[in-house]
């Protein structure tokens, strides 16, 4: 049987338990420190990358903008939620307080932008572990891992491969010994896009040594239907050119835009006014003095009537999508249209 504590006992172990409470002068054994260990969720780059974030993508933006309340945005986002509002017709709001963000109440947060510049990153091929100010130009110049193509590729090499194979690559490459009849059917293909580009600009260049030439820089403001669904269109104020009055219209191409990531835009030259004679217009749209607009040049043509003043809507040659955001979150769009007359 187990023993079994006697009174006298049980009175020892409460005087030793209560110790603390009858002697003033007791002192409880001192603890030991808790170490605390640094994982890797808690380490500073991790929890400054959560502070910095963008409110919208998390993402750690390159180029941060903040609300009235300080709350960041990438410029992606940024121009996004700006477009997004234009097209709805309502006003733009920050995704965490909402309160109203537009280009005169937003500010860049330069702060910001240093401080993710400084942030460290792993490179997607080496996983190499370095500054964002620096991922650039490692993957341009110093990543060994690097997708490189074969000096060949302009006469058919199919070969892609990371940096430090290159070299190895095409000392063995079997393009370098193709005959000259092997290497001109390559040269071909090569030859028509260069010859397709170079093409555009000797019409463009042409076009402007006609007698008859103008150019107007407009600004096109945004404006609705009065439909059941309305749409959003852009006109321009009239403008003289070759004794008529014209105005150019913009509109966003997609039946939904609100529901497509992948926007674009199109223009159309419209007379105002009756004409006696016909009048055979080239005309190009560029970026305007003070637009940020990035467009690939294309010439456009048209025979202007009495019963045909308006030209089909041409599509406005820019870049990507996120340029077209960039235009539908600006207030206005500022653009230069050079107009020839063709006698």
């Amino acid at each position: 049987m187990a023993d079994i504590p006697g009174p006298s006992q049980l009175i020892l172990q409460d005087e030793n338990s209560n110790k603390e409470n009858m002697d003033n002068t007791y002192e409880p054994e001192t603890k030991k420190a808790k170490i605390e260990t640094t994982s890797k969720e808690n380490c500073l780059e991790d929890r400054l990358s959560g502070i910095l974030c963008c409110a919208v993508c998390l993402d750690l933006p390159s180029t941060c903008f903040q609300c009235g309340n300080g709350h960041l945005m990438c410029a992606g986002c940024y121009n996004h939620l700006l477009a997004d509002a234009r097209l709805k017709d309502e006003t733009a709001t920050c995704p965490n307080c909402r309160c109203e963000i537009s280009k005169s109440l937003c500010t860049r947060n330069l702060a910001v932008e240093k401080a993710v510049s400084e942030l460290p990153t792993i490179c997607q091929y080496c996983s190499i572990h370095l500054p964002r100010h620096q991922l650039e130009f490692h993957l341009r110049e110093c990543c060994p891992e690097r997708p490189s193509t074969c000096k060949y590729s302009r006469i058919g090499c199919p070969w892609c491969g990371p940096y430090h194979e290159l070299h190895t690559h095409q000392k063995s490459c079997t393009f370098q010994y193709k005959t000259g009849d092997e290497v001109m059917e390559a040269l071909v293909v090569e030859e028509q896009r260069n010859t397709d580009t170079m093409r555009r600009y000797d019409n463009i260049f042409s076009l402007l040594s006609y007698e008859k030439v103008t150019f107007n820089d407009l600004q096109l403001k945004p404006y609705r239907t009065d439909d059941f669904i309305t749409r959003l269109f852009y006109e321009s104020s009239r403008f003289s050119a070759f004794n008529h009055q014209w105005v150019i219209k913009a509109r966003v191409n997609n039946d939904k835009p609100t529901l497509s990531i992948k926007r674009t835009m199109s223009f159309q030259l419209v007379l105002k006014g009756k004409i006696s004679n016909t009048v055979q217009l080239k005309f190009m749209a560029l970026k305007g003095p003070y637009g940020e607009m990035k467009v690939n040049p294309v010439v456009y043509s048209h025979e202007f009537s009495s019963d045909n003043t308006e030209t089909d809507y041409n599509d406005l040659p820019i870049v990507d999508s996120t340029e077209c955001n960039k235009l539908l979150a600006s207030k206005t769009i500022n653009l230069r249209v050079i107009m020839v007359h063709v006698q």
